[in-house]
């Protein structure tokens, strides 16, 4: 019975053929850990990729190296996407690789860092977007997992710093399938609402389980969003694309509500205290008003008008005394001296001596007749006596000398 026979060449071909019309061996995806990496002058790459049960041969050509977008090197964990043929000189199989990419968070990485920089280059995290969070609010719209620690946190205090703030919970999911539009379904329902702040977030984990909140669509959203965003994403540690593009990033949840909720006490606190310094400060203006009005007052006295009459009017009662005492004192001087020159009078007075039974004898011409030397026997005379008058002729004329 005669052999088959093949040529080392023709068993190469053979299996050459047959990894060649293998679909799978076609486009296949191969992940393990980069070594033996080596950059070859004509472009190419040449490494060895391995874990645990085995190792595999692989090479990327100059002409695919599009497919790779960061700097492989010893030790990386790497999906390759390529073809596994034979080579037929060495008769050796080894993985031609068409694209590479880094495995679990290393690639999510690459994607954080690339979408990171996109939205830098729009100008989403540039602080004149930023829109202030308010001092006080009175509702607090929430996007988180509707069980968990992140809400149980916020609610908790929520209640211990301000227990009248109203919080409305938007129960979203925050990782796996369909996490991504039940966050942007959220923010967008609660914006529409009218709630003073809302925070978005959710507990500690994975990249993986974060990664909601670095896809674009999230981050759109809050950008988009008219309230004021808090983000609050895992722990201090984890930072996302939604804490660039949110309004304030908190580290935590709870203290994304230390944040957004003011402390009641302490504002009722704050707000006696600046009472009680206005009241203060009210009165000392009111007292300082009053002494300048009194100043005022003093002032407006001394130069008043009415302050000047009053004096006048003073000063003219003070003038009319000083002329009635004057004038009572003249004419006291002067009934006193009427008296006196009364009674000298009275002692010259023709009256006087005609009471006394004197009388007053005149011509007929009315001439007092002084002298009997000047009558003449038969001149007719008048006698004036004090009550009443006697005409007489002379019948006889004596002469005292």
């Amino acid at each position: 019975m005669m052999k088959n026979v093949y040529s080392v060449g023709q068993v190469n071909t053979y299996i050459k053929n047959m990894f060649a019309q293998d679909f799978m061996m076609q486009r296949i995806s191969v992940k393990g850990e980069v070594s033996n990496c080596k950059y070859h002058s004509s472009g190419h790459i040449y490494f060895t990729l391995k874990d645990s049960a085995g190792t595999i041969n692989a090479i990327m050509f100059a002409g695919n190296r599009k497919g790779l977008s960061f700097p492989m090197k010893e030790g990386d964990k790497v999906i390759v996407t390529g073809s596994v043929e034979v080579y037929e000189r060495d008769g050796k199989y080894q993985l031609y690789a068409r694209e590479i990419e880094l495995d679990g968070a290393g690639n999510l990485y690459l994607k954080f860092e690339a979408l990171k920089k996109e939205l830098e280059e729009m100008g989403m995290f540039a602080p004149e977007y930023k829109k202030r969070i308010p001092a006080y609010i009175s509702r607090l719209g929430i996007v988180t997992a509707p069980t968990g620690a992140a809400v149980q946190d916020i609610r908790n205090i929520s209640a211990r710093r301000n227990p009248y703030v109203q919080l409305i919970l938007y129960p979203a999911l925050v990782q796996g399938e369909g996490a991504v539009s039940s966050i942007v379904n959220g923010i967008r329902a609660l914006d529409a609402l009218g709630v003073d702040v809302i925070i978005v977030g959710r507990g500690g984990g994975s990249i993986e389980d974060l990664w909601a909140f670095n896809e674009e669509e999230v981050a759109r959203a809050i950008f988009e969003c008219e309230t004021p965003v808090i983000s609050a994403v895992g722990h201090q540690t984890d930072t996302t694309i939604a804490d660039f593009v949110a309004d304030l990033r908190a580290p935590t949840p709870s203290a994304a509500a230390e944040l957004a909720v003011f402390d009641y006490q302490a504002a009722v606190a704050e707000i006696s205290g600046k009472a009680g310094r206005m009241n203060r400060a009210l009165q000392q203006k009111v007292e300082r008003a009053r002494l300048k009005l009194e100043q005022y007052q003093t002032k407006l006295q001394y130069a008043s008008p009415e302050n000047k009459l009053h004096e006048h009017r003073k000063y003219a009662i003070d003038l009319e005394e000083k002329l009635h005492r004057q004038m009572e004192q003249n004419f006291m001087e002067k009934k006193h001296r009427l008296a006196l020159l009364t009674g000298q009078l009275e002692g010259v007075s023709p009256l006087k001596k005609l009471s006394q039974g004197f009388s007053y004898v005149a011509d007929e011409r009315g001439k007092a007749v002084t002298d009997a030397a000047k009558v003449h026997v038969g001149d007719p005379l008048d006698i004036h006596l004090l009550h009443g008058t006697l005409k007489a002729n002379v019948t006889e004329v004596f002469d005292n000398e």
